[in-house]
């Protein structure tokens, strides 16, 4: 197994050696069911639930353009120098 050294605020790590006393293991073990248990499910973002109603919103733009976007920026010719 690797080792990881991370700092942690005071009460997350107040809150991991107290459930660590309280189940009786090991502080390594709790973060990794901690983690592990992160892995498994995946929350929304607060950020994500601020912007949903726009995701989508914009028109006139092609339906794939994060798959094809440097052949949209090549046909609206973003980048090129232009004569003044």
């Amino acid at each position: 197994m690797k080792t990881l050294t991370v700092r942690l605020p005071e009460s997350l790590a107040a809150d991991i050696a107290a459930e660590s006393r309280h189940r009786r293991v090991s502080k390594s073990d709790v973060i990794r069911e901690r983690l592990g248990a992160k892995g498994q499910t995946t929350p929304r973002a607060p950020v994500l639930d601020a912007i949903e109603d726009l995701i989508g919103s914009l028109d006139d733009l092609p339906p794939k353009l994060s798959a094809q976007k440097k052949a949209y920026l090549r046909r609206t010719g973003y980048g090129r120098k232009r004569h003044r």
